[in-house]
């Protein structure tokens, strides 16, 4: 049983490689098999389609997604910290793994297949409802000034992090992304938070 879990993983792990080098338009599961030394016939002991495989990175991709929002809660953050928090977990674990950086760069593709729409949707939103959420708290404890634009701000959050991905990928990640999100969010936020 080990065994079968460490090929599923191994297949998942190769596929993000896979469209990190090729793009998803490079992705098989023939390319999948050669990455890994392994027969297509193995990948479908294992998977039944490619989108069931690509339904598996998704999982994979967003497998903190959850941590982290508990323990922005855990730790009782007020609302700036915990949009903080929130964008820096994601921009260390991108740092420590750059190849996860291009299954942000195909959501619409993905978006545009029935079989993962659901998941994509569900990743996106859970992740805009947080930052919507403490946004929505900061106005409530009035630590959010009284400004224009204020119900944008989650998406210039999140459009701002996607932004800071495409500009590291094609600076072949010559930067630190932590360091350029965490600038770049606290920047914005310093617009919008009282001091």
């Amino acid at each position: 049983m080990k065994k079968v879990l460490h090929t599923k993983e191994r297949i998942i792990f190769t596929t993000v490689e896979i469209i990190n080098e090729l793009g998803i338009q490079g992705l098989s599961t023939r390319e999948i098999a050669k990455g890994l030394n392994i027969s297509e016939g193995t990948i479908f002991k294992h998977f039944n389609t490619k989108n069931e495989i690509l339904l598996a990175v998704l999982d994979h991709y967003s497998q903190f997604d959850e941590d982290i929002i508990k323990t922005t809660e855990l730790k009782n953050l007020n609302p700036k910290e915990a949009i903080l928090y929130f964008v820096n977990a994601y921009a260390e674990y991108y740092e420590n793994y750059q190849e996860i950086t291009a299954i942000t760069l195909c959501i619409e593709v993905f978006y545009n297949i029935e079989e993962l729409s659901k998941k994509i949707y569900d990743i996106f939103t859970t992740r805009i409802n947080f930052i919507e959420k403490k946004i929505h708290t900061g106005v409530e404890m009035n630590l959010i000034k009284e400004v224009e634009g204020i119900d944008n701000l989650a998406e210039i959050i999140h459009g701002t992090i996607i932004y800071k991905i495409i500009k590291w990928r094609i600076n072949k990640f010559n930067f630190s992304i932590k360091e350029e999100v965490n600038n770049s969010i606290q920047s914005v936020l310093n617009n919008y938070f009282k001091s």
